[in-house]
């Protein structure tokens, strides 16, 4: 097939938009710990765009979209190993190509970024308390473990996806990574806060946000990158991209008004933090739905996000898990909200327009899948590190500073007396 320029630039773009996205959560999860903690927090999203970085190319395509499945549960990841293989997939050349002119190694890199930001999602919700060199090994197993099976039985042709045994029913839609990220990531954020514990003073000291317009900015560049990753899953620039682009800003602005009116309400003021969160419950909830909702719908989806994830982020206090940056009550209660507001908002066979429950049943199943299959393997791979690594620092580190205990480094030397 020959290679289409367009659509090739196009996805390159977009690849570029999702890669930053995650510096951008450095930023906004580096602004929302406390100052002594800034470097360690942004070092475990650069730690991800390591890590991950090579290990998708050596075999998380081939698990992920490999054509020989294993069960339907993972692709071998040894037919594109390195990404060898039949048809070469780094060919430049352009004879690599998939459906529509698309050269395979851009996919790759692509879908890469999607990966990257996963495992980077779930390091909020241990910040300020464990081991780097645990976090390494973490994030190696888990992204192996978890989001490459995820991603192939969603999207790469395994059971969940539209080839599927519940095609029949109706086909299960994730446009973008309500399940394979946000859900994966929300559930792996609520077991491992669960495991590492809580920080040392949680629910007795304050621990507020050391540089709001550091979040700010990080909500900000996460929703320009957020085009790339809902506008770029359309693999086209067409009408379908401009309509994911439309409902991805439309759900970000109605998430933000979620957020805000539940905070006036509950706590008689609104804050630039509740903005921010807003502004990442509505773009998680739209991310499953960017293709399948129209853009009234959108605002609707934002809001309800907007609102659920703004009450949900109390529940640690009630529960008594120390999910430090919110990971939980955004990611994986908006991650929610969007897969399964897909059977009532569709166009095209939600409830609301017409349909039957078909639709909402799916959603319901992958949504429960995607629950069950991270919560067992971040489980596993926590307890086992855990036993084997541990997961916290000193209490003494953790109390003066894991950025100066861990990295040997200060975020803002002028604090630290030695400007």
């Amino acid at each position: 097939m020959e290679l289409d320029a367009g659509l090739t630039a196009w996805m390159l773009v977009s690849a570029s938009l999702v890669l930053l996205m995650t510096p951008g959560l450095a930023l906004f999860y580096g602004g929302m710990v406390r100052s002594k903690s800034v470097l360690n927090m942004m070092m475990m999203s650069f730690s991800a765009m390591g890590v991950v970085g090579v290990v998708y190319v050596l075999w998380g395509w081939s698990m992920s979209y490999a054509s020989e499945s294993v069960g339907g549960l993972f692709g071998n990841p040894f037919e594109q190993f390195g990404l060898w293989g039949d048809g070469n997939v780094f060919n430049a050349d352009g004879s690599a190509v998939i459906d529509g002119g698309l050269p395979i190694i851009v996919d790759v890199g692509f879908q890469a970024t999607f990966a990257i930001i996963t495992v980077a999602l779930i390091s909020g919700a241990i910040a300020d308390r464990v081991k780097f060199s645990t976090w390494l090994v973490f994030s190696v197993l888990w992204v192996t473990l978890s989001f490459f099976p995820l991603a192939h039985l969603v999207w790469g042709g395994g059971l969940l996806s539209g080839d599927g045994p519940f095609a029949s029913i109706a086909e299960p839609v994730d446009f973008a990574g309500g399940t394979v990220v946000h859900i994966n990531a929300g559930v792996a954020a609520r077991v491992l806060a669960l495991v590492v514990g809580k920080r040392k003073g949680f629910r007795t000291e304050v621990m507020r946000p050391h540089n709001q317009p550091l979040v700010m900015l990080g909500a900000g560049h996460q929703w320009f990158g957020w085009f790339g990753f809902n506008a770029g899953s359309a693999y086209g620039a067409d009408g379908v991209a401009g309509l994911a682009w439309v409902n991805t800003s439309t759900a970000a602005s109605a998430g933000i008004l979620g957020w805000l009116i539940t905070e006036k309400l509950r706590d008689g003021h609104a804050t630039s933090l509740g903005a921010a969160s807003g502004v990442v419950a509505g773009l998680v909830a739209i991310t499953p739905a960017a293709g399948s909702l129209s853009p009234g719908g959108s605002i609707v989806l934002g809001l309800a996000a907007g609102i659920a994830s703004a009450l949900a982020v109390g529940l640690k206090y009630k529960w008594g898990y120390d999910d430090s940056l919110d990971v939980v009550g955004v990611h994986l209660v908006s991650g929610l909200v969007g897969t399964l507001a897909i059977g009532f908002l569709a166009t095209d066979g939600g409830l609301f327009y017409g349909g039957d429950a078909s639709l909402l049943a799916v959603q319901a199943v992958i949504a429960a899948v995607a629950v069950g299959i991270s919560a067992v393997v971040t489980l596993v791979i926590a307890l086992a590190l855990k036993a084997i690594m541990g997961w916290r620092i000193p209490v003494d580190d953790e109390v003066t500073s894991i950025d100066l205990a861990v990295h040997s480094e200060n975020g803002y030397e002028i604090l630290a007396g030695r400007a």
